[in-house]
């Protein structure tokens, strides 16, 4: 085998034949020609890319592997690991990206021809972009390396040819990170699309703890920017310094580092600074760094390093500069932090404390806060501070609106950002004078200091709410299904959703990692909760897949036997993950005959793969009774009936809950009589 050869592992081999990993398996024990494997372990083998590819094409369970996926299969199966792997891929793809022609002239020969050139011509590219040697992240790969990486950088120029650099980039890194949910802490896009604009334009922006880039790639393009990011993993100062490279024309610093401890950018004074430091950090220096000249607002305790990031990003502000950090509630109320809150909001510094919904961003099972800062250039004379609450603009769980909590928060604080003062908006928003929240505690908390909203949206919401649910229930009750009668069981021919697949009786696809802007995405949340789409993906131009009216999508993880038939209101949002699509062959198939088969209990059984933490459902092992179009239609109209009465149980179950929370809330605060 060739030393550069890819490896791919069970699972992945899964992906890009379309099944599940137990077919996965029983080809290993059916067919003696499956090849064998080349690496891993005796539990987790690793098999050739190659040798597996022809194997599925000689057994036609692939006509051809897609690019993409085989891009992917390149880069996690890479010898040194998928984060070299990304960063050669990165290193010339911003060559791709910058120098084209070069590109070209460099892949026209073999591939140790190509190892042998590349790093001359990448140092052309990095250094103008990253600077010299001693001040970067990325340094440029040797010939050796390269040469180990040919096969994968070869794949990835051809998927730029198709795609864009900046777009198989993204691509890549966000399998990356998919693959890896519980190595990186991200900050989802629309957090730090919010965060950017309540920082305002900068031609110099700093993240000290950078991450993924996720934050300076937010911040609005402008001439001769500058981006300067650090963050205490070499790799990911590596990948971020090139996804902000090949986002723009930007000059990109990025350092590795832990920037309390071995400050990078000691000089640096940003227009913004934008910050998702990690919480509840013990040892974050407090031993070594107790006389260092950042602690202008007083010596953070041992157990509010959030505090001393505050500080970091403020030390680093031009006069007049804009920070916003992300921060634990907790900071926000802590007693051992209470002499900095107050010194920060006596001298100005502190502008703003935000209430992000819970969901927002990892952790996810507390609300954030949102703390915006200035450099002050002299103390206001009667300082304020806006205090502002998200809870109620965002939807249950994470498949809540970004766009609605953004536009509610940008309209408190730009007023705000212009007069120092904003009015008041009752259980939402105000402005306080510093003075009142000088008091023993200094509590922070916007929800503490927040006037009430009228319960459940006052007397008259809750007259509406009741209105609507005792319609509800009429309707349920009418929609309520017949007598059951019995019959002896039924034993048909079966099909398989594989069969009818590879028959043209459907199209099967699955949901992508990536969405235009804006674009509605149906998530599984919303399939199994039967609410609207209500999702959102990263922005890029991977294909997706639309639903239509008459799809039937499936969700594939937890366990549950869903199945739901896309209507007019939903058709045209995108396919969320974790989700699969039918689209059947109306001549064929009718769709709430699929979607209620699918659903059976025995059915999803049979389909469906357990590991230790979550079950999986291989859909193409779903079956559906062979049955004419006419009896299909027969059972479909009974499915459908049942569907409706689905959904209106759902919305009485959701105006009961709104109906007794808002009655508690009214009856609590006085705003409702007991009699």
């Amino acid at each position: 085998m060739q030393h550069n050869a890819t490896e791919v592992t069970a699972a992945g081999i899964a992906r890009l034949a379309g099944v599940g990993r137990a077919a996965v398996s029983n080809w290993r024990r059916r067919h003696a020609d499956f090849p064998k494997p080349v690496g891993g372990t005796e539990t987790s083998p690793s098999f050739a890319l190659t040798e597996v590819e022809a194997w599925l094409r000689d057994q036609g369970k692939l006509a051809e592997v897609p690019l993409r996926e085989r891009v992917w299969q390149q880069l996690v199966g890479h010898p040194e690991g998928p984060v070299t792997a990304l960063v050669h891929a990165g290193c010339v793809l911003l060559l791709i990206h910058d120098r084209p022609t070069d590109w070209l002239e460099l892949s026209a020969g073999s591939d140790e021809r190509l190892a042998a050139l590349l790093p001359a011509a990448l140092d052309q590219v990095i250094t103008p972009r990253f600077g010299p040697p001693r001040e970067r992240a990325v340094n440029t790969p040797a010939g050796p390396e390269l040469l180990t990486s040919a096969p994968l950088l070869r794949g990835a120029a051809e998927l730029a040819a198709e795609l864009g650099a900046r777009q198989t980039y993204e691509f890549l890194l966000g399998r990356h990170l998919d693959a890896n949910p519980r190595q990186y802490t991200l900050t989802p896009a629309g957090l730090a699309t919010l965060m950017a604009e309540l920082a305002g334009p900068a031609r110099t922006a700093l993240d000290p703890a950078c991450g993924t880039g996720a934050l300076l790639r937010a911040v609005a393009a402008r001439p001769g920017q500058e981006l300067f990011g650090q963050d205490s993993a070499p790799e990911l100062a590596a990948l971020s310094a090139l996804r902000l490279a090949l986002q723009g024309k930007a000059a990109v610093r990025t350092a590795a580092g832990d920037s309390l401890r071995a400050d990078a950018l000691p000089a640096l004074r940003a227009d913004v600074v934008l910050c998702h430091p990690p919480f509840n950090e013990r040892n974050w220096g407090h031993d070594e760094l107790a006389y260092d000249a950042r602690w202008e607002y007083g010596f953070p305790a041992r157990t509010e390093s959030e505090l001393a990031w505050v500080q970091h990003a403020l030390a680093h502000l031009k006069d007049g500069g804009t920070a916003v950090v992300l921060m634990p509630p907790a900071a926000a109320s802590r007693r051992s932090g209470r002499r900095i809150r107050a010194d920060l909001l006596r001298r100005g510094a502190l502008r703003a404390v935000i209430a992000l919904p819970i969901g927002a961003a990892p952790p996810y099972n507390i609300p954030l806060h949102v703390w915006v800062l200035r450099r002050p250039e002299k103390a206001p004379a009667q300082p304020e501070l806006l205090l502002v609450d998200t809870g109620a603009s965002a939807g249950e769980g994470r498949a809540f609106d970004w766009a609605a909590v953004r536009g509610a928060v940008l309209d408190a604080w730009r007023p705000f950002e212009r007069a120092g003062s904003a009015r008041e908006e009752p259980g939402f928003s105000r402005s306080v004078p510093v003075i009142e929240l000088l008091d023993d505690d200094v509590d922070l908390a916007p929800a503490r200091h927040l006037p009430p909203a009228a319960a459940g949206g006052g007397s008259e919401r809750l007259a509406s709410v009741r209105e609507d649910l005792g319609e509800t229930l009429r309707l349920a009750a009418g929609l309520t299904p017949p007598e059951a009668l019995h019959t002896p069981a039924v034993r048909w021919p079966l099909i398989t959703v594989g069969e009818l697949a590879r028959g043209g009786a459907l199209l099967l696809r699955t949901g992508g990692n990536s969405a235009p802007a804006r674009a509605r995405v149906l998530t599984d949340h919303d399939v199994l909760a039967g609410t609207a789409p209500s999702g959102s993906l990263p922005e890029g131009d991977e294909e997706t897949v639309p639903v239509e009216a008459g799809d039937v999508v499936v969700p594939v993880l937890g366990g549950g036997s869903v199945a739901r038939v896309i209507d007019a209101d939903t058709a045209g949002a995108v396919l969320g993950r974790n989700l699969t699509l039918l689209r059947p062959d109306r001549a064929a198939l009718d769709p709430w005959f699929l979607a209620g088969f699918l659903r059976g209990t025995a059915n999803n059984r049979q389909a469906s793969s357990y590991a230790s933490t979550a079950t999986r459902l291989d859909v193409r092992r779903l079956h559906l009774p062979r049955l004419p179009l006419e009896d299909q239609r027969r059972y479909g109209e009974r499915f459908r009936a049942l569907a409706e009465f689905e959904d209106a149980l759902r919305r009485a179950g959701r105006l009961g809950e709104q109906l007794v929370r808002g009655m508690y809330d009214g009856l609590t605060d006085g705003t409702v009589a007991p009699d």
